[in-house]
């Protein structure tokens, strides 16, 4: 914790004083340490939806909109993606250094022994429905994990939050892909040790039994930067989620589950779904010019879907790395000169020269580019959710752990504003 200097005195008509300490961070907002305010005052602070308060202290990510920086343990994350892997990076988030070669080949090999799913797991998803949305699925599957392990509960020892981490790196590629076989009525493909992360991923998700599959490496590395990108990304709602169901001692499968329940909701990961069918509805690189009719149907201060959105906004420092990575999955897929590669220029062309859309700040973001590269891909939009949960799966695994080995660490119990009726008796029951 940074040096606590007495900045605000808090004081409430005749009531005592209660000086509250400030807190300084290594960079980004500083904090008043409210702890004592409510033994001290009989007084608590309001704040809905917790934009103004921090709830922990973290040296996992940090996510600056004002000077563009999003730092994994410090390391921008544009050089990450540019300069390491995936795996490296799930590593850094959760030891706080990059591997080693050593260690890299050892967490790597770990990867591949824990990768497969337990055959009863293939009857789980047999309960669902084919056409059920692939979150929901991953929801109930992740949490089903505990019940295939019977020590999911015990994790006070080092080594054996490690292997929770591992495991569930591991197992997320093999759950998403299971999701999207299932859904489209093919058969599951069991993950394969010789290939890379990603690599295996897309094996799973587009092999066929009948085929050889050979994972295109460009491909390959498009995916691998696209997973690196989203790790982790502060505390957002998803991770605060993943703290909170954590805080109470639950096993790291429950808390993933209710982390990628957070990730489903439309407000957090709905706009990549919803942008593609924007850009499906617009059609033709013709037609582009729509894009500016919708946004002066917008309400003041509302966004399109894929543009001016994020936290970081034009500021994202993930923007630049994403877009070349869009378009050379567009060039590889041989989609770049199509119908769809002429739209995503045209679209590109209209929002960053058009008046009404520089002046509302619409211009595609990073969920943009994201979303044309899997839609280039292969992946269906209702997986886009899913493949943003298996990239957090290491940011969320990181806060989970970092929290257990908080000095402070104890069950969150958040206060509540009352608004409700006073204290009132029950009417007597007529006498029948």
């Amino acid at each position: 914790m940074g040096s606590a200097i007495p900045v605000a005195i808090f004081k409430v008509d005749a009531e005592p004083a209660v000086e509250l300490p400030l807190l300084r961070s290594t960079l980004g907002s500083t904090c008043l340490d409210i702890r004592s305010l409510g033994a001290s005052s009989g007084c608590f602070a309001y704040d809905s939806g917790y934009g103004s308060t921090a709830c922990c202290q973290s040296r996992i990510s940090l996510v600056d909109a004002e000077s563009g920086n999003v730092l994994y343990r410090g390391y921008p994350v544009e050089q990450l993606a540019e300069q390491c892997d995936y795996l490296e990076v799930a590593c850094l988030l959760r030891s706080g250094e990059l591997p080693d070669s050593r260690q890299r080949a050892s967490f790597a090999a770990a990867i591949g022994r824990q990768a497969a799913l337990h055959e009863q797991m293939v009857k789980l998803y047999e309960g669902f429905r084919r056409d059920a949305r692939p979150m929901a699925v991953m929801v109930g599957v992740v949490g089903a994990l505990s019940a295939f392990d019977h020590a999911a509960g015990e994790f006070n020892a080092p080594e054996q939050r490690q292997l929770r981490f591992e495991q569930v790196i591991a197992r997320l590629p093999t759950i998403v892909a299971m999701a999207y076989k299932y859904s489209i009525g093919q058969p599951f493909m069991k993950p394969r040790r010789d290939l890379s992360y990603a690599a295996n991923f897309l094996y799973m998700l587009f092999a066929t039994p009948r085929e050889e599959y050979v994972p295109n490496p460009v491909l390959v590395r498009a995916v691998d930067r696209m997973l690196t990108l989203q790790a982790d990304f502060g505390l957002d709602a998803a991770s605060a989620t993943v703290r909170m169901a954590g805080s109470s001692g639950a096993n790291p499968y429950a808390c993933l589950s209710a982390g990628i329940a957070c990730l489903s909701g439309k407000a957090f990961s709905g706009s990549g779904e919803a942008c593609l069918a924007m850009l499906t509805g617009i059609g033709d690189a013709a037609r582009a010019g729509e894009l500016v009719a919708r946004a002066r149907e917008l309400p003041a201060g509302a966004r399109l879907p894929g543009f001016g959105g994020g936290v970081c906004g034009a500021n994202d420092p993930r923007l630049p790395v994403m877009r070349e990575t869009c378009h050379e999955v567009l060039r590889e897929t041989g989609l770049a000169d199509g119908r769809f590669g002429r739209l995503v220029r045209a679209i590109e062309g209209v929002a960053l020269e058009d008046r009404v859309l520089v002046e509302r700040r619409l211009q595609p973001d990073t969920e943009f580019y994201c979303t044309v590269a899997q839609h280039a891909l292969g992946v269906p939009s209702s997986m886009f959710a899913c493949t943003l949960a298996m990239a957090r799966a290491a940011g969320w695994m990181a806060h989970w752990e970092e929290m257990l080995s908080d000095p402070e660490y104890r069950i969150a119990r958040p206060r509540q504003l009352y608004t409700g009726p006073l204290r009132r008796p029950l009417a007597a029951a007529p006498a029948s």
